[in-house]
């Protein structure tokens, strides 16, 4: 058997799977969400590791975890742990979602020249305030003594692995920002804060082992693959690992991507250096899931009457348009600054026309990335391999296939980065000897969304209206 871990922003999902991909058992549980300031969002670690751990004991209940071959862990990027020398943490997790560097990530993305973006990345992104170095630029000057003690600062499966093997490593795709085309830390960056790169963890692949589980845990002495960030998991997880493959993720944010050897430095888009021969061009947004969950507190609806209020009108009515920068936005305008707004509502307006353009905005934002990929990636393509949570709603897939205008093929099982992370898993343990054979054994296609021609015209036109409204009130230039 294999077990595949997902860290990520609301929950621990975690699966035990047969070396061929049957599920034989699958677990989840959310975490609290901390914020505690405006801009402030934060986790405990120690939830991270607790739910893992309760995941394993829930396994072992009905399964003999000895026959476990391997296990992977993927996680959410861009979210921070400022870690002391015992390997405990020194402060609250800084999540992805968290914009207190914004300060920091503005003086140090002064610094840096286009030509050294393009160079060190492929495209000229921004030093935003999820970036590592700005994290760290904000513990070192606002809390000095945390950052004296800070050993590492690591991502949140590289902490879960240091702890449950004792392994400190992490993999290059999974540090957004900080490694360069030659998959190796960018050097020049971190000397724009001195002693950032002594904290840093060891780099090695994304599908090799990096310890053993201690003794007296669950499943103790199998060996824990290195893993890497939960896009690429649910990238490999829904099967787009040839070039000219795009996929499309949907959880907490919506993540899109492109496969392909073609770059066109494009603003807004990360084009990761080639790593497992792939080569990907990839934009998250902000606010996907979470848009659906705020709609939801906001108006005391579960995502299921959710779905039936946005079911009950159709893109004919009349629909607000909704933006659903929240808590800024990332892809493609990088604006932490960024909020969300209703706009173009009547007399008429119900809670059923706000639901659909909940769901209408945040395809817009995914349109709006995936506008951006196509010309990063010189590539069109037809076809975008989905999974997620948040592609579980019918309703919402056909919005979303009709206002990017390409077939949707959802994915078999619903969780794509823990399918990701056993497939790595097991390609580190020798189950299989490529990941090419791994996920070309794993991943099933269970339903595909066809767009309709018929609401091309009005979605394109909205679409130029939606792009529009950010541009006429946003607060600064990003």
């Amino acid at each position: 058997m294999i077990i595949g871990i997902d860290v990520g922003t609301t929950r621990v999902k975690a699966s035990l799977f047969s070396v061929d991909g049957e599920m034989l058992e699958h677990f989840s549980s959310t975490y609290p969400t901390v914020r505690r300031e405006s801009g402030w969002v934060e986790q405990d670690p120690q939830d991270w590791l607790d739910l893992i751990l309760e995941s394993l004991r829930r396994f072992a209940a009905t399964h003999d975890l000895a026959k476990v071959q391997s296990i992977g862990i993927c996680s959410q990027v861009n979210t921070h742990v400022f870690v002391g020398a015992d390997g405990k943490a020194l402060a609250p997790a800084i999540i992805w979602q968290d914009i207190r560097a914004h300060d920091a990530a503005a003086q140090l993305n002064s610094q840096i020249s286009d030509d050294d973006r393009i160079r060190w990345w492929g495209a000229p992104l921004p030093v935003d305030a999820s970036h590592c170095l700005s994290r760290m630029k904000w513990m070192h000057d606002s809390h000095p003594d945390i950052w004296q003690k800070t050993r590492w600062v690591m991502l949140p499966k590289d902490y879960c692995i240091l702890n449950l093997t004792g392994a400190i490593t992490s993999d290059p795709i999974a540090n957004v920002g900080l490694i360069d085309q030659n998959l190796d830390y960018a050097t020049e960056l971190l000397t724009l804060l001195p002693g950032a790169a002594d904290k840093l963890a060891p780099i090695h692949g994304m599908a090799t082992v990096a310890g053993k589980m201690k003794p007296g845990l669950p499943a103790d002495g199998a060996p824990v693959a290195v893993g890497t960030m939960d896009a690429w998991g649910g990238m490999l997880g829904v099967g787009a690992i040839e070039n000219g493959v795009a996929f499309y993720l949907s959880g907490t944010s919506e993540t899109l991507g492109i496969l392909s050897e073609d770059i066109e430095p494009t603003e807004g888009v990360i084009a990761f250096p080639q790593a497992e021969n792939i080569q990907l061009h990839v934009a998250p947004t902000q606010s996907g899931g979470a848009s659906i969950l705020w709609f939801c507190k906001l108006f005391d609806m579960t995502p299921e009457e959710m779905a039936k209020a946005a079911q009950a009108v159709s893109h004919a009515d009349n629909i607000p348009l909704f933006l659903p920068h929240l808590q800024g936005e990332r892809a493609p305008i990088w604006d932490a600054t960024a909020r969300g707004m209703f706009l173009e509502l009547d007399a008429n307006t119900t809670s059923q026309h706000l639901a659909r353009a909940v769901y209408e905005g945040v395809a817009f934002s995914a349109r709006w990335v995936f506008d951006s990929l196509q010309q990063s990636a010189n590539r069109t393509p037809l076809s975008l391999r989905c999974g997620g949570g948040g592609f579980q709603t019918d309703v919402w897939n056909q919005v979303r296939a009709d206002i990017l205008g390409v077939e949707l093929q959802r994915n078999a099982i619903a969780d794509p980065g823990v399918l990701g992370a056993a497939g790595l898993a097991s390609v580190a343990a020798g189950l299989y000897p490529t990941l090419e054979a791994a996920f070309g054994e794993l991943v099933e296609i269970d339903r595909t969304y066809v767009p309709s021609p018929e609401t091309k015209p009005h979605y394109d036109a909205k679409f130029n209206r939606y792009k529009q409204a950010y541009f006429n009130n946003r607060r600064q230039d990003p």
